[in-house]
């Protein structure tokens, strides 16, 4: 069995078995060097990915109903997150933008088939972007600064996205895993090293020496990229 087919049956398995219906099944997939940098620095935009690891990227695309980006990487890298070296539907896009930061002009709002879904915690009636639905989300602190992700991945599920794909920045991959919400990581690693921008920050609390475990773990090479996958478990 080649890796597409590998992965795709392995991912598909593990949304069938989700249980929860308070919000998607969540994948955060992501491309890194082989020293965990996922740019030169914080703003900037570099390409890790070989031409079989980024048809991967597409394939998954096209297994999850949503997929997911913060305003950072729009600003910065202006991705269509469509389904373009692989056959097969085009995901819901996803935009976090607590602040309504989002450019009318950005690919993602000019999708081939779908609105741009923006969630903020911004009620600003005079923002309005063509081909995209504002999702204001209501947190319990009137004055917080972020979008809240319980409140808004159940608000996703009641939409019909029954499975999430998670693509970045560092600030979303890393409230996502704060947040104990990620179910799966696939992850590429490219023979480079960058010593740049990390995909994930700090993840101990004050006093936590709380490990996350990646189990059972899976891996196989895409073209010259290595492609790593399992499910992430929280201890206790």
């Amino acid at each position: 069995m080649n890796l597409n087919r590998q992965i795709e049956e392995w991912l598909q398995s593990r949304i069938a078995a989700f249980q929860y219906d308070s919000r998607p099944f969540i994948t955060l997939a992501y491309a890194q060097s082989w020293d965990g940098s996922i740019t030169t620095r914080s703003g900037e935009t570099l390409n890790f990915s070989c031409k079989e690891s980024t048809q991967l990227t597409h394939q998954l695309r096209s297994l999850n109903d949503g997929i997911l980006v913060g305003i950072g990487t729009v600003l910065c890298d202006d991705p269509q997150l469509t389904v373009r070296e692989w056959t097969g539907p085009n995901p819901q896009p996803i935009v976090l933008d607590s602040q309504l930061r989002t450019p009318p002009n950005a690919k993602i709002c000019n999708h081939p088939d779908k609105q741009c879904w923006i969630l903020t915690v911004d009620s600003d009636s005079n923002y309005t972007v063509d081909n995209s639905e504002i999702l204001t989300v209501q947190g319990n602190d009137k004055n917080y600064e972020d979008v809240p992700l319980e409140i808004a991945m159940k608000l996703l599920r009641e939409k019909g996205i029954r499975s999430l794909m998670v693509e970045g920045g560092a600030t979303v991959i890393t409230a996502f895993i704060q947040a104990r919400m990620v179910d799966a990581i696939i992850l590429t690693v490219a023979p480079k090293l960058v010593g740049g921008y990390k995909a994930i920050n700090d993840l101990q609390g004050a006093g936590s020496n709380e490990q996350l475990n990646i189990e059972p773990i899976n891996f196989a090479q895409a073209g010259e990229d290595l492609v790593v996958w399992g499910e992430l478990q929280y201890g206790g």
